[in-house]
């Protein structure tokens, strides 16, 4: 089997990196939902010794994430878990509380029923004070950021119609609903956000206020 190959990853993963790393200094444990290749996996973890990156997707890409942590030799970059956002949580999955998950290019892969299942999944996840990381396309008010990620939109529905780039204020409005506060909005290369979230305390999340869909995106800066 040859070992899998995302020239995506490759490109991304620097900007990606510089930013992990302004957020993930004392963080201890995170889970990839979405691993793909597993290129960023073994990226991130050599970069970040400290951090135990545990990798995760659909069963039949574990086999080409393993290649890739085999390669790598990594000490803090455990065997793969499977995990579908479609299906309940595995107990394998469910056994360990992370401080922290990351997750690329996947939201408008996945169906938006598939994203609810995942934000609805967070709380049996996280610990307190965790963060989650999203990557990826989005648009804001309804609109799109750019030419080319209408043509991407449009590229992915002409195929799979589930798919397509999701609009912040109801990505926001899924993360308030699992107790997250969005913490930075960052603007990435090739019109993408990096998008970093805080679980709250019980406290916080009582006291939170509802997003209206018409919310500005607090914490908007530039990688």
């Amino acid at each position: 089997m040859d070992k899998p190959y995302s020239p995506s990853s490759e490109r991304n993963r620097t900007p990606i990196l510089t930013v992990l790393q302004q957020h993930l200094t004392r963080r201890l444990n995170l889970l990839e939902i979405g691993s793909g290749t597993g290129q960023h996996a073994v990226y991130f973890a050599a970069a970040m010794p400290h951090l135990r990156w545990q990798t995760s997707d659909v069963a039949q890409n574990l086999p080409g994430i393993q290649q890739w942590l085999d390669e790598a030799a990594l000490s803090n970059t455990p065997a793969p878990l499977a995990l579908d956002v479609s299906l309940p949580l595995a107990a394998e999955v469910l056994q360990t509380r992370y401080d922290a998950v990351y997750t690329a290019n996947t939201l408008h892969i996945m169906s938006w029923e598939e994203v609810q299942h995942l934000f609805a999944a967070l709380p049996m996840l996280l610990t307190e004070n965790a963060l989650l990381i999203i990557y990826g396309p989005f648009n804001y008010k309804g609109k799109f950021t750019s030419e080319s990620n209408a043509q991407f939109d449009a590229s992915l529905r002409s195929t799979q119609p589930h798919r397509g780039i999701r609009d912040f204020e109801a990505v926001e409005a899924l993360a308030l609903t699992a107790g997250l506060r969005l913490l930075e909005d960052v603007s990435m290369p090739a019109n993408n956000r990096c998008l970093i979230w805080r679980k709250m305390s019980v406290g916080e999340a009582l006291g939170a206020r509802v997003v209206r869909p018409d919310a500005e995106p607090p914490g908007a800066t530039a990688a």
